[in-house]
């Protein structure tokens, strides 16, 4: 192996090597396990969610393979019909030009030939982060097989009633006149004003004030709301108002939703402009008008002097009109939630518009038994009431959308607007006996993308037509997804693969939490926080990643500030930590928490762990390659001896298999990398390595000795890289190529790769209780001898004699038991048991247990030295104490620091306390020599 670790120089080629060789499909053997990936956009490309959730996935697929399960990670992606229609629109406008110049079908024929060109693009960076899907069966939602379940399902449907198409609020972009989701709304704090304006009672005895956000709306008010309850208004509920700047007459209602205690307890209803409005609208019989264009501009249904004005500057025009009219009480400034669109930026507008609907009331009902009866279960389990709290208060779901991009409706017009549902034209025709002569015009919408997604688990599988996969992998075992879309895509999925399919789509749902920045804070292009994962992989230096993040920004004070946030975040850009120390990361931060701050340091500390994984194998190596390592001993009958520590390092594996598959089991990702990494480092690395020295470099070791060690040393090695392979797969691999051989004969059929090996399984007679308690009683001994070596600066090479006192007859055993490895790697040239009343000379001490050790100072240190270097030190220690304890004791500090500052004071406070303590006993032991 190469001295040092290089995963660029293994990692590209490793994975070439794995996909060609075919080894991500499933087996068609075991028992089926499937995980569906959540088509990420083809436009996108890997963000740290991305890269957080399919390593989970990747691990959870690695693992069942290697499990012997007939496991299959089904991928794709998605058309992301608004952002996608985005990218060729803006290639167009560089031009010149918009889709309309070009026309649908050239413009949609200019989308597909950017796919082919650019939309690949998150998909080769998944195979950077090593994840292992069927590519082979990769999809996109624009597949002309899924496509046709996309028909058929809306079809049905249809057929049942359950699609049908009204006129009903929508959230509307007026940028890119479209209805848009929930989802693709952003609602940010934004300084706004409050508007307080009278309106006068029809009959003159009066007016009453209302206040609103939106002065240009009241141009539709169909009403005035109070709540029935309030004394104030009692009298005039029925009465009519006439609407400023219109002349209209509007009624006075009354509303349990209305809050007396908010503003004036007065209400303008405008209907056709604002959801709750239009709930009571519903309930009251209000007329509905609509006074904005689709581009939210005032229309023909307003005042002729608004007509044609932009909302908001027709906004300031009503505001000075009131004024003028004397009926603005006052304007306030207000902060309220403004409604983006994510992808144009502009105010969403509540609009009413001809859509078509899913009613899904009825689809509902199975999904929320599926989840009730335990038979779909929610991990963490906590999730499950989010998703009633929704499945419950369920609102029919608007499924059109205004673009060109996407699958167009399959229903046809004639020209008196009859419409026809069907899967073709000429079904239509055929269905409804319409001439060929008789025009017919496609409704000229798409679907909205989270249709077709709804579909994944069983579209991805062939239906409608019942294929082998639809049987076996329907339903899939886990799905890995965000709490932000167990709405817009979990509950979908589970509604519609019961209504066609009458199977769950998936038995677990793994909700992850949301990766934000070492700060707590949500990862965002303008907080110049945002990490791309390759960056971590490949490294980037500062001055690139600055030029990446500032790529492309309009705005000069804002590339301005991303500048000094990464310089002062980043000083020294990333370092190239590789795809495993990442993977390992995402795998350690895994917890059951909602948010998951993710620190650079940890991406560092973990390629260090590579380090000492890749240094460790290398001594493995040196000591076992070319010597027997009684790979073939049970044929040849050569002995195999296992030393204490061989048989502890055995007995050690089995306890870290079984917590390791416990935590995985659990989902607790976390705790299974802590598990296999305590393993690693400190007790294969540090301890055992250390332990087989005595007997690899003793003359006096007999050659069945050396043999068991040099097969415990390989198979050991070999196990622990089975297991770390879900997490670090290239690392393992590229080890694992070495180390096999050295302990196992390998077959044609496991095609020499190690993720087509077993996973390891547990040896309950390698689980020796009493050997764990001797290596254990051990370590005791050789820390405590280290630390009296560290505290009286005693060098690590030089040879002590140890006096033990009170030493019962099983440490006596268990001296016996581990003298050749504590004279080794503890350094020791002498141990003497004290009788209980013997006295002993001026000694450092530790504990192991009820039995004390005792390493006498004389002749090992320069007792002035020594007293000389502990004075300076309790000086320096003192003066810190003193420093940080007049500062917890200022109130004016104390007052005014955040609790966490204060929290940092005294833990340090107490550390220097702590350290005074050990200086003064070192003190008192020096002295007495």
């Amino acid at each position: 192996m190469e001295k040092t670790y290089s995963p660029q120089n293994i990692e590209q080629q490793c994975y070439q090597q794995w996909e060609a060789s075919g080894y991500f499909k499933a087996s068609g053997q075991g028992e089926p396990y499937c995980i569906l990936l959540p088509p990420p956009n083809v436009t996108g490309s890997l963000h740290m969610g991305h890269g957080f959730q399919q390593t989970i996935m990747d691990a959870l697929t690695r693992y069942h393979r290697m499990k012997g399960d007939n496991t299959l990670w089904q991928c794709g992606t998605d058309h992301a019909g608004i952002a996608t229609q985005m990218v060729v629109e803006r290639q167009l406008n560089a031009k010149g030009l918009t889709r309309h110049d070009l026309g649908r079908e050239t413009f949609v024929e200019k989308i597909w030939d950017w796919k082919a060109e650019s939309g690949g693009t998150i998909t080769q960076q998944m195979r950077r982060l090593g994840t292992s899907p069927d590519w082979d069966r990769e999809v996109f939602t624009m597949d002309d097989d899924l496509s046709e379940a996309v028909n058929e399902v809306f079809v049905r449907l249809h057929e049942e009633g359950l699609i049908y198409r009204g006129k009903r609020l929508v959230n509307w972009d007026p940028v890119l006149l479209t209805a848009v989701s929930d989802l693709e709304v952003l609602n940010e704090e934004e300084d706004g004003f409050m508007w307080h304006i009278r309106y006068p009672l029809a009959d003159g005895s009066g007016s009453l004030v209302v206040a609103t956000t939106r002065p240009e709306t009241m141009l539709g008010d169909t009403a005035v709301a109070v709540h029935p309850d309030d004394p104030r208004y009692q009298t005039l509920i029925g009465k009519s108002i006439k609407l400023p700047l219109t002349g209209r007459l509007i009624p006075i209602i009354s509303d349990d939703y209305v809050d007396p205690k908010f503003g004036t307890g007065c209400v303008k209803i405008t209907p056709a402009h604002d959801f709750n409005d239009y709930e009571m609208g519903k309930r009251h019989s209000l007329e509905v008008i609509n006074i904005l264009t689709d581009d939210a501009k005032i229309n023909n249904l307003a005042p002729e002097q608004y007509q044609g004005l932009d909302r908001f500057v027709a906004r300031k025009q009503i505001v000075a009109d009131l004024e003028t009219a004397g009926v603005l009480v006052k304007i306030e400034p207000h902060k309220l939630k403004v409604p983006r669109g994510d992808r144009s930026a502009a105010v969403i507008e509540p609009y009413l518009t001809d859509q078509w609907y899913v009613a899904v009331e009825e689809l509902a009902k199975p999904a929320i038994d599926a989840v009730k009866s335990g038979e779909i279960k929610f991990v963490p389990e906590n999730w499950d009431k989010t998703y009633y709290q929704w499945m419950n208060n369920i609102q029919d779901w608007c499924i059109s959308r205004q673009l060109w991009w996407g699958h167009r409706i399959p229903a046809w017009y004639d020209s008196n607007g009859q419409v026809f549902v069907g899967r073709t034209e000429a079904e239509v025709r055929a269905k409804h006996n319409i001439a060929a002569d008789v025009a017919l015009r496609q409704d000229e919408d798409v679907l909205d993308t989270w249709f077709s997604s709804a579909l994944w688990p069983f579209a991805t599988m062939g239906w409608p037509k019942q294929t082998p996969e639809l049987n076996t992998f329907v339903p899939s075992a886990v799905l890995v997804t965000g709490f932000d879309i167990i709405f817009f895509w979990v509950a979908r999925m589970i509604m519609m693969t019961k209504k066609f399919t009458g199977k769950i789509p998936f038995k677990e749902i793994y909700i992850t939490g949301l990766i934000r920045d070492e700060n707590g804070d949500k990862m965002s292009k303008s907080k110049g926080n945002v990490i791309d994962p390759i960056d971590l992989i490949d490294g980037i230096s500062l001055e690139a990643l600055v030029a990446k993040r500032t790529s492309g920004m309009m705005q000069p004070k804002l590339a301005e500030k991303i500048t000094k946030l990464t310089q002062a975040s980043y000083p020294e850009g990333f370092a190239a930590y590789g795809t495993d120390a990442l993977r390992f990361t995402f795998a350690a931060m895994a917890s059951t928490s909602r948010d998951i701050n993710f620190d650079v340091k940890r991406v560092e500390g973990y390629r260090n762990f590579c380090n000492k994984l890749w240094n460790a194998s290398r001594f493995v190596l040196m000591n076992a390659e070319d010597q027997d390592n009684g790979l073939h001993a049970a044929q040849s009958g050569d002995e195999l001896e296992l030393s204490l520590a061989d048989r502890w390092i055995w007995a050690r594996l089995q306890l870290t298999l079984k917590e390791f598959e416990t935590a995985l089991v659990d989902y607790r990702f976390d705790i299974a990398a802590q598990v296999v990494y305590e393993f690693t480092w400190n007790q294969f690395c540090d301890w055992y390595l250390e332990l087989t020295k005595p007997i690899l470099n003793s003359e006096h070791s007999t050659t069945a000795q050396k043999r068991g060690t040099r097969h415990t040393l390989v198979n050991v090695l070999e196990n622990l890289l089975r297991i770390l392979h879900p997490f670090m797969p290239f690392i393992t691999e590229e080890i694992w190529q070495r180390v096999a051989p050295l302990c196992k004969v390998l077959s044609t059929e496991q095609q020499h790769s190690i993720m087509m090996q077993t996973f390891p399984q547990q040896d309950a007679n390698l689980l020796d209780r009493q050997v764990l308690d001797d290596i254990e009683w051990m370590k005791s001994f050789v820390l405590g001898i280290r630390n009296i070596r560290g505290e009286m600066d005693i060098a690590p090479s030089k040879p002590l004699s140890v006096l033990l006192r009170n030493a019962s007859p099983k440490d006596w055993q268990r001296l016996q038991t581990t003298k050749a490895f504590l004279g080794s790697i503890a350094r020791l040239d002498g141990i003497t048991l004290l009788e209980p009343d013997e006295s002993a000379p001026a000694s450092a001490t530790a504990l192991v247990g009820e039995m004390e050790i005792l390493i006498p100072m004389a002749g090992l240190i320069n007792k002035e030295a020594e007293l000389a270097r502990i004075a300076r030190a309790l000086d320096k220690l003192q003066k810190d104490f003193d420093r940080t304890q007049g500062k917890l004791a200022n109130e004016k500090f104390v007052s005014n620091a955040p609790a966490d500052v204060i929290e940092k004071e005294q833990a340090k406070l107490a550390d220097f306390s702590m350290q005074i303590g050990k200086l003064q006993e070192q003190k008192v032991t020096i002295e007495a020599l």
